[in-house]
């Protein structure tokens, strides 16, 4: 018997199978559909983001930066300029914040995560109160810099506290205040240049309606958990919690309210009870529950997909880390490693390197699961003859590493 808010479910709790659970979650994804025989635009896009709500932004380019893998992906070739369009002009359709790590979310979005930036800035002037109060006086110039000349650059800012102190990351005293005051959301983040975030009075770059909207915590987190639950068609109570970092007493408590009103099942998944977990999960109403999935994907390794990776653990039983801090002699995969989707399980992984000045796309390494299919091979080479089209390469070379090195370059040999 399990409660509700009080109110009391008899019985046993629907239960779904393992496979069924994988092939909700990737639909809710967006995956499975036909790719548009035409480059997505503005409206694919917009509708893309209106499913999954955000792109994790990381700063790694050795093959392509996170943010616009999830739309290839999903959707195929794209002019990543469409992409970048919704987050610049005068009255961008996307904006940045702490949403999961540092993404791109829609702007309407912004609003529900002030609670959060009310903790952060609590947090942060509990545990930083000598720094923040030593800095006064700079918080008010930047405050009156940004007043006077509009969004800057951190790099921008002409001033004495603006040297880095050590190695090449640390960052100097004026990019920790704005990052301060960005968590706080007292700045907002302007169109970036190049990769570099700008920073801007809210005033400057958000709309009136954002600026003048009140969110209650307990009315945001519960949006927040509703998002996360249409968006992942199937999750736990942690996969939902973690979507946008929300924790877990707030998720357990709007879970309830979200069930109560059915927009969230209590159901029970085959195979998730392994390990003495329950194996409950909430299903979400809208979830579609496709008969078969053949989805074929490359996937970063911030895609929601594998990025909280007990979840990857336990939809595809594919344990992932991601290497890029591990010292070069004890990587297993290597430094920027895929996830390979196909059907609907991960599958393997292909280590990636965008050579841009040799136009060639270095594979390497490539792996393959004990339960990969037979023609993992020929559907990971047509993945990259596509990745290779759309970032404008001319050719794909395959390091013998990995126990799919060798097909993997026979049959990208065969089909060239």
């Amino acid at each position: 018997m399990r409660r509700i808010r009080g109110r009391r479910v008899t019985g046993q709790l629907p239960l779904i199978g393992a496979a069924q659970a994988r092939r909700i979650a990737l639909a809710a994804q967006g995956f499975g559909g036909r790719k548009a025989a035409t480059e997505a635009g503005t409206r694919q896009l917009g509708s893309l983001l209106s499913r999954i709500h955000l792109l994790q932004i990381d700063s790694v380019n050795v093959w392509e930066r996170s943010h616009y893998m999830p739309v290839f992906s999903r959707l195929g070739g794209y002019d990543k300029a469409a992409l970048d369009r919704l987050a610049s002009g005068r009255q961008p359709r996307l904006t940045e914040y702490w949403a999961h790590e540092a993404a791109l979310l829609p702007v309407s979005s912004l609003p529900l995560f002030a609670w959060r930036m009310r903790d952060k800035e609590e947090r942060d002037r509990r545990k930083n109160a000598d720094f923040l109060e030593g800095h006064a006086a700079t918080i008010a110039w930047l405050r009156a810099e940004l007043l006077e000349r509009g969004p800057l650059a951190a790099s921008e800012f002409e001033h004495e506290a603006n040297k880095r102190r050590g190695s090449w990351w640390e960052w100097s005293d004026v990019k920790i205040v704005l990052e301060h005051l960005f968590r706080w959301g007292e700045l907002a983040s302007a169109p970036r240049k190049g990769f570099e975030r700008r920073y801007a009075l809210p005033e400057q770059v958000l709309p009136p309606e954002v600026l003048g909207a009140e969110v209650s915590t307990r009315d945001a987190v519960r949006a927040l958990t509703g998002m996360a639950a249409a968006a992942h068609g199937i999750g736990t109570t942690a996969d939902l919690a973690d979507y946008f970092r929300v924790p877990m007493a707030l998720t357990k408590t709007a879970l309830e309210e979200l069930a109560d009103s059915g927009e969230v099942l209590p159901v029970r998944v085959a195979e998730w009870g392994k390990d003495g977990q329950s194996g409950t999960a909430w299903l979400h109403r809208d979830a579609r529950r496709p008969r078969a999935m053949d989805a074929a994907a490359l996937l970063s390794p911030f895609d929601p997909v594998v990025w909280f990776r007990p979840r990857a653990e336990r939809m595809h039983d594919f344990h992932y880390r991601i290497e890029i801090y591990t010292p070069a002699e004890k990587r297993i995969y290597g430094y920027y490693s895929l996830p390979i989707l196909l059907g609907d399980a991960v599958v393997g992984r292909v280590d990636l390197k965008n050579d841009r000045q040799s136009r060639i796309l270095r594979v390497q390494s490539a792996w393959s699961e004990a339960d990969a299919p037979a023609d993992i091979a020929e559907r990971t080479a047509a993945l990259l003859r596509d990745a290779a089209a759309w970032q404008h390469l001319d050719d794909i070379v395959v390091a013998d590493r990995g126990n799919l090195a060798r097909e993997l370059g026979g049959a990208l040999t065969s089909t060239s």
